[in-house]
């Protein structure tokens, strides 16, 4: 059999390979996922509306956090309703336009989130550890610079992304493992040059994945040693108690991001991948509105004012 080389400009179609083949399972995906997908961005939702009503979160961190609740719900929504289309339909293909967008959109939420969770550690750095500094340090005006910047580098690694992907050749009838398309894959799959495509991927990977860890690794071993030396146990449980609901979600983000990727490069097992990209590209935007609003007195009082002026 003649496998055919062509241009990735003149292919109209991929094929997801999806979560699974089994038609009795179909029914519970879709309702499975459908309802995660509305918990997740109705939970943000509500997470912007309280923040943007109420005067005592119009604060730095609060301002941040709502730009990651905007971000995690773009991110969830570039993936999942393709996904139950997809199901609904009995179909798993995605057309080339329409693969590069996700892709892209992929990217740029990605990027958002790990970027947006290193600013807000460098905020709890500073509120921490030079509090009174703080209104000075953390000002409107820098905090909506910070976020535009990590929305600017965001689309810098979408466009590097996209840009590998169109010089691509690859073979027709690609199967792409995954219910999205996922970046990684898509470009080890497509790309004959793979020094080109593992130096995007190592740079970006740096760039927005080991140095925004870096920097949150650097802020919170600051703020240990700076709480540390707070004589009071009351005063210590008051500053790690503002950084519990980042922390919590930092370890999330990052724990599954890496058992995404060095899963897939350890093992082969296309179940363990699956599960592996439900967890981080759906599960883990669904828990953080639950770890902000339960860990959060001020969220959970302005969700009840909230409550109570709609009802």
């Amino acid at each position: 059999m003649n496998i055919v080389e062509q241009n990735l400009t003149n292919v109209m179609e991929f094929h997801l390979m999806g979560l699974s083949e089994d038609p009795d399972l179909q029914p519970l995906l879709l309702g499975l996922f459908l309802s995660m997908y509305l918990v997740t961005v109705l939970g943000n939702l509500l997470i912007i509306l309280a923040m943007s009503s109420d005067p005592h979160l119009h604060t730095p961190m609060y301002f941040f956090l709502s730009n990651l609740s905007l971000a995690d719900i773009c991110f969830i929504s570039t993936t999942v309703p393709k996904m139950i289309v997809n199901i609904q339909t009995h179909s798993r293909i995605i057309s080339y336009v329409g693969c590069l967008t996700q892709m892209s959109l992929f990217s740029v939420f990605v990027c958002m989130d790990s970027l947006l969770l290193s600013v807000m550690a460098y905020d709890r750095f500073v509120a921490i550890c030079h509090p009174l500094h703080y209104p000075v340090m953390m000002n409107s005006p820098l905090c909506r610079v910070l976020a535009f910047v990590s929305f600017l580098f965001s689309i810098l690694d979408s466009q590097l992304h996209n840009l590998i992907a169109l010089q691509c050749t690859y073979h027709q009838h690609v199967e792409i493992s995954n219910f999205f398309c996922d970046p990684s894959q898509l470009l080890n799959l497509i790309c004959s040059d793979t020094f080109t495509n593992n130096m995007v991927m190592y740079f970006t990977g740096a760039m927005f994945g080991f140095f925004p860890f870096s920097g949150i690794l650097f802020s919170y071993y600051k703020i240990v040693f700076s709480v540390l030396r707070i004589p009071s146990s009351g005063g210590k449980y008051k500053a790690f108690s503002t950084c519990g609901s980042h922390l919590a979600v930092v370890c999330l983000f990052y724990a599954t991001g890496l058992a995404v990727y060095l899963g897939s490069a350890v093992s082969s097992s296309f179940k363990k991948d699956v599960v592996s990209s439900v967890m981080y590209t759906v599960v883990t935007r669904m828990l953080n509105p639950f770890i902000y609003s339960l860990r959060n007195r001020d969220i959970k009082n302005a969700l009840k004012r909230l409550h109570s002026t709609a009802f």
